[in-house]
């Protein structure tokens, strides 16, 4: 079984703070990312303010990176959101099978 040579982290935070995650990424090495905008819906996410409920709003940072990178970024991410802290977000990664248009981050031929 051949090793992934890239990683995507995914980072999951509450709305407002995904510029503050892309920065710290880019300081620990990150070349770049994507932010997607998103609704929680867990058990602890609903909340009731008034008898209304509210749902809170997510930002989602996706970053791909090299995978010798990857625990680097991710422990950057983790210390500088308190991912470590409850309500504050979560951070995962998975292993990327392939991918096209970073070309950038691909070793030459």
């Amino acid at each position: 079984m051949k090793e992934n040579t890239f990683a995507l982290i995914i980072t999951v935070v509450n709305r407002g703070h995904a510029d503050s995650v892309m920065d710290t990424a880019k300081d620990a090495g990150a070349q770049g990312g994507t932010i997607l905008h998103a609704r929680g819906c867990g058990v602890n996410e609903n909340e009731k303010f008034f008898g209304i409920s509210i749902t809170p709003e997510k930002d989602v940072v996706l970053i791909v990176v090299k995978t010798e990178q990857k625990q680097q970024i991710m422990r950057a991410i983790t210390e500088h959101a308190e991912l470590y802290k409850a309500g504050k977000g979560i951070i995962f990664a998975l292993p990327v099978d392939d991918v096209t248009g970073i070309t950038h981050m691909l070793d030459p031929q």
